[in-house]
């Protein structure tokens, strides 16, 4: 396997496969792919992009999304990638047609992407065994090849449609990235209230309402104002924050909206609740 850009993912992959029995044999990539190579793949030789696919029967393109396109490109235009060998990328939201020039080389082409987030490498080695990892394939055959990958780090493959990527990546946004930010807006909304040390005062709460999402669903663990059709305190929250905390105002209108639509599909408030809700909101969209 050549790495195209070793970063946080694709260095933790190469040391998991690597423990499997695979054999990372060149890297590629920017300073800081240059020190985590050293550190992770010590073995492995640093070269250029063109020389780490040549020496590959499996390219593995680790690079930001913008960049798999004009990156693939390059190496089918420099004839580092021929028939038989199979390119890979590691990106949530870019399809299949990033890899178009390596297909037309006579390639395979596959997609895996670990439903997981990656600090750094080291949480990456640990998390990725047991995470689900997507696997969007060009054919059967490299489909296959894909799931092998994914058994071989220790994931749980799951087929993953190309024509849906992008919509499969903004749940994955919700999940993580939106959940950080939520807790971020807490605690600057708590610390305006004067609060010294919000995340602690924050945590238990917060690790309880997680804990009882995936225990009982979301609908069931849902809590608060939307969860109970009380426009009045919804009323009151958003008048202190657009005084205090203006720039939360309208996190928290479209996350109650969300919360009210959740609240009607679990059963826990009627239609007619969730209209009042929303009544409420619109004065302060």
């Amino acid at each position: 396997m050549g790495l195209v850009g070793a970063g946080r993912v694709a260095t933790a992959l190469g040391v998991l496969l690597e423990r499997a029995g695979h054999d990372v044999v060149a890297a590629s990539g920017r300073d800081a792919s240059r020190e985590r190579v050293a550190r992770y793949l010590s073995h492995t030789a640093f070269t250029t992009a063109e020389e780490a696919a040549r020496e590959a029967e499996v390219v593995v393109i680790g690079m930001p999304d913008d960049r798999i396109e004009p990156a693939c490109s390059a190496l089918a235009a420099a004839g580092a990638l021929t028939a038989g060998r199979r390119v890979l990328h590691l990106s949530g939201s870019v399809t299949l047609a990033a890899l178009a020039a390596a297909a037309a080389a006579g390639c395979g082409v596959l997609a895996l992407h670990p439903l997981q987030s990656f600090p750094d490498v080291d949480t990456g080695i640990e998390r990725l065994p047991g995470s689900g990892i997507g696997i969007t394939a060009g054919g059967e055959a490299d489909f296959e090849f894909g799931v092998g990958l994914a058994l071989d780090v220790g994931g749980a493959p799951f087929r993953l449609r190309d024509d849906v990527k992008a919509l499969y990546h903004s749940a994955a946004v919700f999940s993580a990235n939106f959940l950080v930010t939520v807790q971020g807006l807490a605690a600057d909304v708590l610390r305006r209230s004067g609060v010294d040390d919000p995340l602690a005062l924050l945590e238990p709460l917060a690790r309880t309402s997680f804990d009882r999402t995936f225990s009982l669903g979301p609908g069931a663990a849902l809590t608060g104002p939307a969860a109970r059709g009380d426009a009045g305190t919804i009323e009151r929250n958003l008048a202190a924050l657009s005084k205090d905390a203006p720039d939360a105002v309208q996190a928290y209108v479209a996350l109650s909206a969300a919360a009210a639509e959740l609240a009607v599909t679990a059963g826990r408030i009627t239609r007619e609740d969730a209209e009042r809700v929303r009544e409420e909101l619109d004065r302060w969209r």
